[in-house]
């Protein structure tokens, strides 16, 4: 009598259940990246079978689109979680241009690798949509960052707030070249950040 019933009660709602895979499912395109991971190791993560995961997704490109969605509304609560912390824009500019959250940002399993990897995948059928409108997203909560700077004085007033932020998300973007080819990757991370403080901070000095 009581097993039956403690089924029941752990049995998961269908938006459950799909916040779960999603969960997953980001887990392992961060780690692998899209074209890499499989519905298989998503199920696996769960300890479902690999028809659940299609049953409430369709298929791999759409789970992947829905990662992105999710993905990006988690990094907008990140991005502002900073904000707050930070105090002023220009000392989030700071924080975001580091080296070691531009390191973080593409370590396996991070976000940030999914965004890396959605700006190579805008002309993947079936998640290219899903691809433009996550890095333009991201793009766009940047602008929104610069803005906020201009009103409080801490960014260039001249500033184009949207060139800013593509100049901010292409550079954070290319770590992975600098990575692989500067003599000293590390010293010249420092050095981009400090020149790109200067370039759109109003004093022009990295605070």
């Amino acid at each position: 009598m009581d097993a039956p019933a403690a089924r029941r009660r752990t049995r998961m709602r269908p938006e459950e259940r799909r916040e779960s895979i999603l969960a997953a499912a980001t887990e392992v395109f961060a780690e692998t990246g899209y074209r890499a991971g499989k519905m298989s190791a998503v199920a696996a993560r769960l300890g479902v079978s690999e028809p659940v995961v299609f049953q409430n997704f369709g298929s791999k490109a759409a789970l992947f689109a829905a990662v992105l969605d999710r993905a990006t509304a988690l990094a907008r609560e990140a991005l502002g979680e900073m904000s707050r912390q930070a105090g002023p824009v220009s000392a989030l500019l700071a924080g975001l241009l580091s080296a070691d959250h531009v390191e973080h940002l593409h370590a396996p399993g991070s976000l940030g690798m999914l965004f890396a990897d959605a700006a190579v995948l805008t002309d993947e059928p079936g998640v290219a949509d899903a691809a433009r409108r996550a890095v333009r997203t991201m793009a766009g909560l940047l602008a929104e960052v610069l803005r906020r700077g201009q009103a409080e004085g801490s960014v260039r007033a001249d500033l184009d707030p949207d060139a800013g932020a593509w100049w901010l998300l292409s550079l954070m973007a290319a770590r992975p070249f600098r990575a692989a080819v500067a003599e000293d990757p590390r010293a010249l991370e420092e050095d981009l950040a400090a020149l790109t403080l200067r370039a759109l901070t109003a004093s022009g000095e990295t605070p």
